[in-house]
């Protein structure tokens, strides 16, 4: 991708720098010239008050950004005022207003070997991030190349000593850094214990309780109009003499919340007694030791120490502390497991210090007082047409975006000076990915298995390689950090580390081998790089939770995560939004040999079910290419440990994850996973039992929460709650008496019958008659009655799609080849009969819904990956499309918004989450969004609105 130049061969007499190799954009051409670009409405409600948040007309955007995307990013990162000239109007000013900071930073800084490798680098960072091929974190979009302080890291660790002037100026430090809408996460072990004395004689506090006053602060900062709760880590030693009480802490007010709920207050989250409940504007993370853990593997006493001295001045049951420990996470979520050794054993710099926390999420693990700025790859937009992954692609994307990354500590501001001396001293990066649970289903590989497994290890480890390599590089043309002379020899053993993890992957298919080779070839280059020159950055890697900036680049999947739900909610540009099932769905199934009529068989299944448990065709041993977070078959939780264990290795950092188990997970479960965690070399670990929490929103209807405590009090109390049911009278529209009808003679496996099918004016059908059978047999007397309840049915407001739903795929004979070249297959009678009413009465949108194309659509589909029809293209074509594709999404969106969904009324569903919650009967248990209101789903280990793109706390 890119080559290093020294001596007198740089041009324009400079001594060293960088030469940029076109591979992404086209000479000549610049990248926004190569795409389509289209005007939109961006308009944002509150589902629930129905007040307009947001508003700004006439956006510009690429016709493939989804309208998701776009509502995302002009809302969370077009700057200036709106209704202003200064307000950015353009994807186009955004980008620009980054990239060509960017550029001129490594201009600045001598990073390029001429002014023509300076404009590359421009093209080559802006067609990247157009074609939402990867994202900078939300600060650098927040800040970049305005006037505001050009701050791009969105993690922070502070640092607190044994004195009130170092913990008042934790309040204040981390005050700052919540105003400006990061977080940041610290580790309390060095105050002394409330089992300790003060100089003066008197007993000290403790940690806990100066966690209250932080707590305070952040809470008091939130509610001074921020969107979002602040995003804090507190860390407290598993040798510290008040590890129990804070242990204790979170699961204590939980009791306190349901005491108070159950004596009239409103303690849901967001609520109007909530903010009395202290610590809940942090994560709380026990700092654990081998030596504590095999403690606990033995059963025998650990000790906790004086923070002064080091004596031990307690000894506890360290079998009995965990199990403390467990049950606190049980009850509250709280406290998760950060592992001491295994962090600092993977650590480059210990030199310098020992890590002793993370960020508010655990991606990030470095020196105290430091930050880190991210950037995440959009997986699967290097899966290339024929299923293989493009490792070649991607690493040369890899080589770019570190380049750009390095650049910005270069001109970035920073919240305290403290953090910034360390930040530029050591300049850690935080390069990860998104979309690998979309990556591994598309290529069929299941997420708890080895080959999802291999294939998630051999391309981070790829990544992971290639950043150090081209970090060693940039440290040829500028110099490694600074502090890599005295933490050099730690900083190559933990590079060998990474290399002798990357020989241990064992490989099982084609993909995951090629990827794997790439990788070895790239970690070789850091051991020779690193020797020559050095390395440019103390980290490089991390897997974030990607929230915002993965709805950004339009990814099905956030981070490391696996798919949520098969089914999403799709925005229309005309305002709404549509059921839709995931888009990776029919992309595997193609891939592991299924025939199309297969495909659309198992996409209507699961449209209507939410699951493909039983789906009409797809064999058992699929079913797990098909696993989500949610739903029918969720994954096992040591389902997600394994995944998490299998990329560890390779990354600088750690991973911002979750654990998900049901609510009937016992205490044992918990200290099970923490335990394996451990044993299988994971840096840290957080869990979340469903409805563990009190403050969460309770589903109603289908989805009821029925076994949250909220409503077992409330039976138990003998209270009744009154709801609003809306009833909904259907009135007959009768068809005209002459109408416009089809007839249609068909073929299904050698049986023949006619189809009349009558219409109204505005063409939506209204009657449907057929002919089988002799007439007076039974079959026909049948299909008589059969078809004027049909008739009947739709005149009455029954959609079309609810019959085709309801109807297609029903298995009867005969069966087999038809005379239709658009149904070439039929399982029954009605089976075709509905296919075929699908493709005369409903508009496109509403058959890919449904799965069901015409046979032109799925030629083009083979041509070029897309079922959608080709508009003319022309100067009025131009002028009109945009208003075209308004009016008939916005058609669509009216019809789907009068007519009840399959199955169940979805209509009152706004999001993914809320959809899961209708088709499956089960509640998503996660907070509604401050913003607009919807429920938010998970995303790493903290939430993500995929309506309005705001977080719980991640950037």
């Amino acid at each position: 991708m890119t080559e290093t130049v020294s001596g007198p061969a740089k041009a324009q007499g400079s001594t060293a720098g960088v030469r940029i190799e076109r591979v992404f954009s086209t000479e000549g051409v610049h990248p926004y010239d190569e795409i389509t670009w289209e005007r939109r409405d961006v308009v944002q409600t509150n589902w629930k008050t129905g007040e307009a948040v947001f508003e700004q007309r006439g956006v510009e955007y690429p016709d493939f950004w989804s309208v998701n995307a776009s509502t995302i990013v002009t809302t969370k990162y077009f700057r200036g005022a709106v209704g202003t000239d200064a307000r950015e109007w353009s994807l186009k000013q955004l980008i620009d207003r980054v990239v060509k900071t960017y550029r001129k930073g490594g201009e600045d800084h001598g990073y390029f070997a001429s002014v023509a490798d300076a404009e590359l680098f421009e093209h080559e960072l802006t067609w990247l991030l157009v074609h939402q091929y990867f994202s900078f974190n939300s600060p650098v979009w927040f800040n970049v190349g305005t006037p505001s302080p050009q701050q791009v890291s969105a993690c922070f660790i502070l640092s607190v000593d044994d004195s009130m002037d170092s913990i008042l100026n934790w309040y204040k430090e981390e005050g700052f850094i919540f105003k400006g809408g990061s977080g940041a996460g610290l580790n309390l072990s060095r105050i002394r214990s409330s089992k300790e004395l003060l100089s003066s004689g008197g007993t000290a506090s403790g940690p806990v309780s100066f966690m209250r006053g932080a707590d305070a602060s952040a809470g008091t900062i939130k509610s001074g109009g921020a969107t979002r709760r602040a995003a804090k880590m507190v860390v407290l030693d598993v040798d510290h003499p008040d590890i129990e009480e804070f242990v204790q802490t979170k699961a204590r007010e939980e009791d306190k919340i349901r005491a108070l709920r159950d004596a009239g207050f409103d303690m849901d989250l967001g609520g109007a007694d909530i903010t009395s409940v202290q610590y809940q504007n942090a994560n709380n993370s026990v700092r654990v030791t081998d030596e504590f853990m095999r403690a606990v593997e033995d059963g025998t006493e650990f000790g906790l120490r004086s923070r002064g001295t080091g004596e031990v001045i307690e000894t506890v049951d360290a079998r009995e502390l965990f199990t403390k420990i467990s049950a606190a996470a049980w009850e509250c979520a709280d406290p998760g497991l950060q592992y001491d050794d295994t962090i600092n054993d993977w650590h480059t710099n210990p030199e310098t210090g020992r890590i002793t926390a993370s960020n508010p999420c655990s991606e990030y693990m470095s020196l105290d007082n430091s930050s880190c700025n991210l950037a995440s790859l959009n997986l699967l937009k290097f899966l290339k047409d024929d299923d293989t992954f493009d490792a070649e692609l991607f690493a040369k994307a890899v080589e770019v975006i570190i380049t750009a990354m390095d650049i910005s500590i270069c001109f970035a501001d920073f919240p305290t000076e403290a953090i910034g001396d360390t930040t530029r001293d050591y300049r850690q990066l935080g390069i990860g990915y998104a979309n690998l649970g979309a990556l591994l289903m598309a290529m069929g590989l299941g997420y708890d298995s080895e080959g999802g497994r291999s294939m998630a290890a051999a391309l981070t480890s790829l990544m992971t390689g290639t950043s150090y390599k081209r970090s060693a590089e940039i440290a040829g043309v500028v110099g490694p950090y600074a502090g890599y002379g005295r933490n050099a020899e730690a900083h190559k053993r933990v590079m060998r580390k990474h290399q002798a993890a990357n020989d241990a992957v064992r490989t099982l298919h084609v993909e995951d081998a090629r990827v794997h080779r790439l990788a070895t070839a790239a970690w070789d280059g850091v051991i020779k790089g690193g020797e020559a020159h050095g390395f440019r950055n103390a980290q490089a890697s991390v897997l974030a939770p990607t929230g915002t900036i993965g709805f950004m680049m339009d990814c099905d999947t956030t981070g490391i995560e696996p798919d949520f739900s098969l089914v999403k909610f799709k925005k229309l540009v005309g305002g709404g939004s549509m059921q839709i099932v995931n888009q990776t769905i029919p992309r595997a199934l193609r891939r592991m040999g299924y025939q199309p009529e297969q495909v659309e068989a198992i996409v209507d299944y699961i449209a209507e079910h939410g699951h493909v448990i039983d789906a009409p065709g797809l064999r058992q041993e699929h079913y797990e290419v098909f696993d989500t977070a949610m739903g029918a078959r969720a994954l096992k939780p040591m389902g997600h440990v394994r995944m998490m264990a299998a990329a560890q290795p390779f990354l600088s950092g750690a991973i911002s994850k979750t654990v998900n188990l049901p609510e009937s997970a016992s205490v044992e479960e918990i200290e099970d996973i923490y335990l394996q965690s451990w044993k299988l070399g994971l840096k840290a670990t957080a869990i979340y039992r469903d409805n563990c929490k009190v403050g969460q929103p309770l589903s109603s209807g289908k989805g009821e929460n029925k076994g949250t405590d909220s409503n077992a009090s409330q039976a138990g109390q003998g209270e009744t709650t009154t709801v609003e049911k809306i009833v909904y009278a259907p009135t007959r529209k009768r068809l005209p008496k002459s109408r416009v009808s089809r007839t249609t003679s068909f073929t299904v496996g050698g049986a023949e019958g006619y189809m009349t099918s009558g219409a109204h004016d505005d063409g939506q059908l209204g009657e449907v008659f057929l002919k089988l059978g002799k007439q007076g047999s039974t079959l026909a007397g049948v299909m008589d009655a059969f078809s004027i309840a049909v008739s009947i049915g739709l005149q009455y407001g029954v959609p079309l799609e609810t019959y085709v739903s309801k109807f297609t795929n029903l298995r009867f004979e005969p069966a087999g080849l038809t005379d239709d070249p658009d149904v070439r297959m039929a399982q029954s009678l009605m089976d075709y009969v509905w296919r075929r009413l699908a493709l005369d009465y409903l508009t496109f949108e509403q058959r890919s819904m449904l799965g069901i194309y015409t046979a032109e659509e799925r030629q083009r589909h083979l041509e070029t990956g897309s079922y959608e029809p080709v508009e003319e293209t022309g100067s009025a074509a131009e002028l009109t499309s945009s208003v075209e594709l308004v009016e008939t999404e916005a058609a669509v969106v009216e019809e789907v918004a009068q007519q009840p969904s399959r199955g169940e009324d979805a209509r009152e569903a706004h999001t993914s989450a809320e959809l899961l919650e209708k088709l499956t009967g089960t509640a998503v248990d996660s907070p509604l969004c401050f913003t607009c209101g919807t429920k938010m789903r998970p995303a790493g280990s903290c939430f993500v609105c995929e309506g309005c793109g705001s977080t719980s706390g991640c950037s």
